[in-house]
């Protein structure tokens, strides 16, 4: 990924403007809104554009920025200059959806498909997906699969791709039990030694800022150019830096209102800018995010994966980072970047529990039209377990809910045991009956 093509020097343009036959006004009047055709684009696309009639590219450029005059945050590049964002249409639109399908009740949920015990298991999902997608962005190679398996075994990691995604499980589970907490330096230090255990080539360098004569930068790696795509703040600045840091995510600064979406996904930002540990850094900027949304309440972040949508496209996560700093520090096009990508990452999952509560009605249905040789109360016991996988079932239950004699409860039980629908165990001097892990599929296989 090379770097954007800078944006004419706004001075520049004024000047050029100025003397040209169009004249700044003309330009201006013709011109209303910062994006086009409902994109917020950059130099680097807009030259290969066709300008509106009577127009020049740099006329265009021009009325478009002044469209774009943002807000400052506290935030300075290496130059002292501040970085701005604004809020278009899109950004706008994006904004909504967040705030009406993220936070608020649970009622994303469909109640009768997805039992708290379902949700748990969503929940658990989406850690592991983004502590692998999220590692392998910076670099893990273990696949989906075994990773998986490493951490439902809870074996130990075997390299250091493992123990990058097991840092990162492990972080994110504890990142919601510090959401009552102000932002502090110390607390972005243990999230980052947690997330970098055992991963760093110096193990002192986990949990501290990285030092003068520790050169980190970010190198262009996918053609293998190595031109350097950023530069860093200087080590001696991070202590302030990351106070400044600290202040914006607690909402001491600025002094207006910013919001609670738009400063989580600008302190992500803020964090991967300043780049202030040797290794680590954009894991950790990601965690800040899934504090900073938990902590405004968005509680729905908890089952979403931002990481696992990146990866598919981590070019272009890249760029939204470059484009930023090469136009005037404009923050709105990475703002813009994270919020389509969380949008998608809710869509995913919504299509997600769509796709199960579908999946078990069909299966219900299922076990019901057939001629499978079941009676009622062990089609019902069934019907019972596809919904909550993980209730234990017993003779003397199944014989109390449906009021019959302890032999047809066994014979219940014990018939459904043989058919492979349940699993029969020994606890103490009675029998209890577990579903198979892949109920489902067992009932599409039988009928």
């Amino acid at each position: 990924m090379k770097k954007p093509i800078n944006p004419p020097p706004f001075e520049e343009l004024i000047k050029e403007l100025a003397a040209s036959p169009d004249g700044v006004g003309r330009i201006l009047s013709a011109f209303h809104g910062p994006v086009y055709k409902n994109r917020y684009i950059h130099w680097h696309k807009l030259q290969y554009l066709e300008p509106p009639a009577g127009i020049t590219k740099k006329g265009w450029w021009f009325a478009l920025k002044m469209a774009r005059m943002g807000r400052k945050i506290p935030l300075f590049d290496t130059a002292g200059k501040s970085f701005t964002f604004n809020l278009p249409d899109p950004a706008l639109q994006y904004l909504h959806t967040i705030d009406q399908n993220a936070g608020g009740r649970i009622e994303v949920f469909d109640k009768d498909a997805v039992t708290p015990y379902m949700q748990e298991k969503y929940l658990v999902h989406s850690l592991v997906e983004e502590a692998i997608t999220s590692s392998q962005l910076e670099g893990a190679t273990a696949t989906r699969r075994v990773a998986k398996e490493m951490i439902r075994t809870e074996r130990k990691p075997r390299n250091k791709s493992e123990q990058m995604i097991l840092n990162n499980y492990r972080t994110m589970l504890v990142i919601k039990d510090k959401v009552q907490e102000p932002l502090t330096r110390d607390m972005i230090f243990d999230i980052h030694r947690n997330l970098t255990e055992l991963t760093l080539d110096e193990e002192n360098a986990a949990g501290r800022f990285r030092k003068q004569n520790e050169d980190v930068r970010v190198f262009e790696t996918i053609s293998l150019s190595g031109e350097v795509l950023h530069t860093p703040p200087s080590a001696h600045e991070l202590e302030k830096r990351m106070q400044a840091l600290c202040d914006f995510a607690n909402a001491q600064t600025p002094d207006f209102f910013i919001h609670p979406v738009v400063r989580s996904v600008l302190l992500h930002f803020w964090l991967a800018y300043d780049h202030p540990f040797v290794d680590g850094n954009g894991r950790c900027a990601r965690a800040l995010f899934y504090w900073s949304m938990l902590k405004h309440g968005y509680w729905l972040c908890e089952y979403i994966s931002i990481s696992q949508i990146l990866h598919k496209a981590p070019a272009k996560y890249g760029r939204s980072f470059l484009y930023t700093e090469t136009d005037d520090n404009d923050l709105t096009y990475f703002l813009l970047s994270q919020l389509e990508v969380l949008c998608r990452a809710i869509d995913e999952l919504h299509n997600y529990i769509a796709f199960r509560s579908k999946a078990l009605h069909a299966a219900e249905q299922l076990l019901r039209s057939t001629h499978i040789n079941l009676n009622h109360r062990q089609l019902d016991l069934l019907s019972h377990a596809l919904r909550h996988p993980e209730t234990m079932y017993t003779i003397r239950a199944h014989q109390r809910t449906n009021r019959v004699v302890y032999q047809t409860a066994r014979t219940d039980l014990f018939a459904l045991a043989d058919a492979g629908f349940v699993e029969k165990k020994k606890r103490g001097k009675e029998f209890v009956f577990l579903p198979v892990k892949d109920l489902e599929r067992k009932i599409k296989t039988e009928t």
